[in-house]
């Protein structure tokens, strides 16, 4: 279930096609003045799941079903997640 929702978008009135990416609530504990949530059991965290292409309303239904407490990020489509990837003109990702 979401607890918490990191909007990274630079369109954020875009809501047809988002990447969203999730990750257990109690990895927000080392930040700076967040809150503290409670450790899940180790067998139910969620450490990293994203979904590319998806409406604003998909990731949230995704991000409510997960087994554990969650964060939800949001970015543009074709930000954010690990598929995306860059290469310099030396061919070097980066």
């Amino acid at each position: 279930m979401i607890w918490n929702i990191i909007d990274r978008r630079d369109r954020p009135y875009r809501w047809k096609r988002v990447n969203a990416i999730v990750e257990a609530i109690e990895h927000d504990n080392s930040v700076a003045d967040a809150d503290e949530a409670p450790h899940a059991d180790p067998s139910q965290v969620v450490d990293y799941d994203q979904l590319e292409g998806v409406s604003l309303a998909e990731a949230v239904e995704w991000a409510n079903q997960q087994r554990c407490p969650v964060t939800l990020y949001l970015y543009d489509e074709g930000k954010g997640t690990t598929s995306e990837v860059h290469f310099g003109a030396a061919g070097n990702r980066f």
